[in-house]
C-alpha cells in the first residue's frame, strides 16, 4: 500500500528521530531475503537493542538530513534495511554481520558510528569493539593488576626475609 504525504512524514520523523539518537547505522542490501528470514534479523536485532527499519530510500535520505549520519546518504541504493544501535556502537555492525555469516543474501553497503561514511569492508572491526561492560571490565583488570602485582611481591619479599 502506498503511503500519502501523511504518512510519509511521519515515516520520516520516525525515522530521524531514531537517528538523532542512535550511536551508529548499517546500511544493507536485503535483495533475496524471505519475510522469515527478515524476521528472524528483527528479533536478533531486538535482542541486542537495535531498530531495525525498512524505508526507502528517498525517504531515509530525508530522515538522515542534518543528522550525524547524513555523509550516508549517498550510499542508500537498492533495498537496504537500515539498523540503529544506541550507546553500543557495534551493536548494529555486529547483528548484521552474525546474520550474514548464515545469510550470504544480506550484504553490508555502509556504516557509520558517529561522524563520516565508512565501507562495508570496516563492519568487521566495528563489530569487534568491546561492549560497553567488556570494555569496563578491561580497564579495571589494567588497573588492578599493577597493585596485585605488587601486593605479590611484598609479600614474596616477606617470605624471603622469613626464611632468613
Amino acid at each position: 500500500m502506498a503511503l500519502n504525504i501523511q504518512g510519509k512524514k511521519q515515516v520520516i520523523e520516525e525515522v530521524a528521530a531514531i537517528a538523532a539518537g542512535a550511536g551508529s547505522m548499517v546500511a544493507a542490501e536485503y535483495r533475496g531475503l524471505t519475510v522469515e528470514q527478515l524476521t528472524k534479523l528483527r528479533i536478533e536485532a531486538r535482542k541486542s537493542n537495535v531498530q531495525i527499519r525498512v524505508v526507502k530510500n528517498t525517504l531515509a535520505r530525508l530522515a538522515v538530513k542534518g543528522t550525524k549520519f547524513e555523509d550516508m546518504a549517498d550510499t542508500f541504493t537498492g533495498p537496504l534495511v537500515y539498523a540503529f544501535s544506541g550507546e553500543e556502537l557495534g551493536n548494529a555492525a555486529r547483528v548484521l554481520q552474525g546474520f550474514a555469516k548464515t545469510n550470504d543474501k544480506l550484504v553490508v553497503r555502509s556504516l557509520s558510528i558517529g561522524e563520516g561514511c565508512m565501507d562495508a569492508s570496516y563492519t568487521a572491526q566495528i563489530a569487534a569493539l568491546p561492549t560497553y561492560d567488556e570494555a569496563v571490565a578491561k580497564l579495571l583488570f589494567v588497573m588492578k593488576e599493577p597493585v596485585a602485582k605488587l601486593a605479590r611481591a611484598l609479600a614474596a619479599v616477606k617470605e624471603q626475609k622469613e626464611e632468613a
